[in-house]
């Protein structure tokens, strides 16, 4: 490898440390090309890569990312994981590999801030994929939103109920209410009491033009007193 190329690895490797969300460090040792291929297919899936490096290129190109703990761990054959998606994905292919084929030696790595060991990268692969906890997670913020769409629903359609009732009584569109049952029914009560010949029980109003048995009688005597009068003047 010339000067070239080995400036082109060191940019090369120092990129891929800088877009990874976690790298691991395996000791290599053992593993054959068909099986080098069948790992990089499945890391393939959980958008990370599977490198054999030189460690002196790597710690350069480490020092050139700014990331001082990969230096430790570049002792002895080294093959880097670079994760850019899923890093519970990749740990788990990375496990189900190992005890497929049992060639690989996990020598330590970092997610983020976070430094891992062999049991914490155990515990990673043990973790749901990330579209699993995205499901869980939009499951459970889901949960009270759906009953609040749910009571907000129950609500409209109850005012809707509401409004309903009050347009069949005219009192938003403004038209009378219709009448009730009661009235028709008394009417008829009534006209059939008249038509069995039933006197109606309310007292007809008096004729005011109607006279008194008193003024009847003032009145015959005048007219008695009148016919004598003339009586006389004839004879």
């Amino acid at each position: 490898m010339n000067r070239d190329e080995k400036a082109q690895a060191i940019e090369e490797i120092a990129a891929q440390i800088e877009g990874s969300e976690a790298i691991f460090a395996v000791d290599y040792r053992g593993i054959s090309v068909p099986q080098a291929a069948e790992l990089r297919g499945r890391l393939r899936e959980a958008d990370a890569s599977f490198r054999v490096v030189k460690n002196r290129l790597t710690k350069r190109a480490a020092d050139q990312a700014g990331e001082d703990r990969l230096a430790e761990l570049l002792q002895g054959p080294t093959a880097l994981t670079f994760v850019r998606g899923d890093t519970a994905q990749a740990a788990k292919a990375i496990s189900t590999f190992n005890r497929e084929h049992e060639v690989l030696t996990f020598k330590g790595g970092f997610m983020g801030e976070l430094s891992l060991d062999e049991e914490k990268f155990k515990s990673i692969a043990r973790l749901p994929a990330r579209e699993v906890l995205d499901g869980q997670l939009a499951g459970v913020v889901a949960s009270p939103l759906t009953g609040l769409v749910r009571g907000l629903g129950s609500m409209i359609q109850g005012l809707a109920l509401q409004l309903g009732q009050i347009a069949e009584k005219g009192l938003v569109s403004g038209e009378a209410p219709a009448e009730s049952a009661a009235g028709p029914v008394a009417e008829e009560d009534s006209s059939s009491s008249q038509a069995a010949g039933e006197e109606p029980t309310s007292t007809p109003p008096t004729d005011e033009a109607e006279e008194s048995p008193a003024e009847n009688e003032e009145a015959e005597e005048e007219t008695s007193d009148s016919d004598d009068d003339d009586s006389k003047e004839e004879e």
